[in-house]
C-alpha cells in the first residue's frame, strides 16, 4: 500500500513538473519568436513616426543666412554633407525598387531647420531625419531630382545660395497613433470599469445578504467571463456606437464606444478579483473599528478597503492586459481605420489591432506585426512591474498578513 502511494505520488509530481516545463518551453519559444523577429524592426522612429508619409512643399526663410557649417561627425562613406546648407543625405531603395534621398542629419543651425510651409496651413516646417526629399528647385538652375542621388543633390546644394522650393516626404509607417488609442482605452476604460466594478465588489461582499439572488448575481457575473470578445463587439455595434452617433458628432464606430464596450468585458473580472481581495481582510478588523463606533460605511471605506488595495491594484492589472490584448471587440466598436489624427469621435485602431491590420495584408506583414507584438509586452511587464512595486508599498503600510 505504502509503495502505491509513492508510485502515485512520484507519477503526480512528474506529471506536475512536466506541465510546467512544457509550458516553460512553449512560453520560451513564443518569446523567442517575438524578439528574433521583432527587433530588427524596433527603433525609435517607428514609435514616433505617423503611420502616413504626408508630402509637404517648403520655402526657405528669405534672406536666412546659409550654415556654413563643418560637419560635426563623421559619417559613412555613402553619406554626403551639405556644408553649405547643413544637411548630410544618402542613398535608400524603398520597396518598389526605386532610389530615394533620405535625410541622414541636419545640422543645428542649417536654416532648413526653419521653413516657411507653401501649402494650406500657416506652421513652420523643419526637416528631419529620415524624411526623403523628392526635389530642390532653385531659382537660378535645373531642379535637384531624387532620381540622381544623393551625391548629385549634394553637388547642387553646395553651388546654390538661394532654395526657392524643397518637396519632401515624412517618414511613414509608424505606429504613434496607435500607441495613442491605445493608452486613450486605457484612460477611459478604468475610469468608467473601476469605480463600477469595485462599487459592485464592495456592495455584493460587505452589503448584500447571501440569499439565492445574490448567488444569482454572482453567478452571471462568472458566466459573463465566459462570453466571446466578439459577441460584446457586436453588442458595442449594436448598443454603443447609435448612442454615440446621437449624443456627439461621430459617423460610426469611435474610442468613447470601444472604451465602453472593453467597460462591459473588464467589469466580471475586476468584480471577481475585488471581491476575493475584500475577503482576504480578516473580519478582525471590521469587529475591532465597529467596537470603537465606527459606522459600517467608515468601517468598509476606511478598513476594510484599503487594506484590499494589493487585490484591487491586481485586478488593474489584469484589466489593463486584457484591454491592451483586445481586437476581437474592438474590430466592432472602434474600428481598423489606422490614423494618426486620433479623436475621441472618431475610428483608430489599438495596438492589438494594428498587428490584424497587418497580418491581413498580402502577404501578411509578419515582421511588423512581431515588433508591436514585442511592444506590447514591453508595455505589460512595466505595467506589472509598476503593479508589483505599488502592492509591495501596500503591503508594508498595512501589514504583511494581507
Amino acid at each position: 500500500m505504502l509503495n502505491k502511494r509513492k508510485a502515485s505520488d512520484f507519477f503526480l509530481q512528474m506529471v506536475t513538473y512536466g506541465s510546467a516545463f512544457f509550458s516553460l518551453i512553449v512560453l520560451s519559444l513564443i518569446i523567442g519568436f517575438v524578439l528574433s523577429r521583432g527587433l530588427k524592426l524596433l527603433n525609435m522612429d517607428l514609435i514616433t513616426n505617423h503611420y502616413q508619409a504626408v508630402n509637404y512643399i517648403a520655402e526657405v526663410i528669405e534672406d536666412e543666412a546659409l550654415c556654413m557649417c563643418p560637419q560635426d561627425e563623421d559619417y559613412p562613406e555613402d553619406v554626403y554633407y551639405s556644408s553649405v546648407w547643413g544637411i548630410a543625405l544618402h542613398d535608400e531603395v524603398n520597396l518598389l525598387g526605386k532610389t530615394e534621398v533620405t535625410v541622414y542629419d541636419v545640422h543645428r543651425d542649417s536654416p532648413l531647420k526653419d521653413m516657411v510651409n507653401k501649402g494650406f496651413s500657416d506652421d513652420r516646417l523643419s526637416l528631419g531625419i529620415n524624411f526623403t526629399i523628392i526635389r530642390i528647385a532653385y531659382p537660378d538652375r535645373p531642379s535637384s531630382l531624387s532620381r540622381y542621388g544623393a551625391e548629385q543633390m549634394v553637388i547642387d546644394l553646395d553651388q546654390a545660395t538661394d532654395i526657392r522650393e524643397l518637396e519632401f516626404t515624412t517618414s511613414g509607417g509608424g505606429i504613434k497613433g496607435s500607441i495613442i488609442t491605445t493608452f486613450y482605452l486605457i484612460g477611459m476604460t478604468l475610469a468608467m470599469a473601476l469605480p463600477i466594478g469595485i462599487g459592485a465588489a464592495v456592495y455584493l461582499n460587505e452589503y448584500a445578504k447571501n440569499n439565492r439572488l445574490t448567488r444569482i448575481i454572482r453567478s452571471m457575473i462568472e458566466t459573463l467571463t465566459g462570453v466571446p470578445s466578439i459577441i460584446y463587439g457586436l453588442m458595442g455595434l449594436a448598443v454603443f456606437v447609435p448612442i454615440i452617433v446621437s449624443l456627439t458628432d461621430a459617423t460610426g464606430a469611435n474610442l468613447i464606444s470601444g472604451a465602453m464596450t472593453l467597460t462591459v468585458i473588464l467589469l466580471p473580472v475586476i468584480i471577481r478579483t475585488t471581491e476575493e481581495s475584500l475577503k482576504v481582510v480578516p473580519d478582525d478588523y471590521r469587529f475591532a473599528s465597529l467596537a470603537l463606533g465606527a459606522s459600517k460605511t467608515q468601517t468598509t471605506f476606511r478598513i476594510v478597503l484599503p487594506n484590499a488595495v494589493p487585490g484591487i491594484l491586481t485586478a488593474t492589472l489584469l484589466a489593463i492586459g486584457r484591454i491592451i490584448g483586445e481586437s476581437a471587440a474592438l474590430v466592432f466598436a472602434v474600428g481598423t481605420m489606422i490614423k494618426d489624427d486620433i479623436k475621441l469621435t472618431g475610428q483608430s485602431t489599438s495596438l492589438a489591432v494594428h498587428i490584424w491590420a497587418m497580418m491581413g495584408d498580402e502577404p501578411a506583414n509578419i515582421d511588423l506585426s512581431t515588433t508591436i507584438a514585442l511592444i506590447i509586452l514591453v508595455i505589460v511587464l512595466t505595467l506589472n512591474i509598476t503593479i508589483k512595486l505599488l502592492t509591495k508599498s501596500f503591503m508594508k503600510r498595512y501589514g504583511a498578513n494581507l
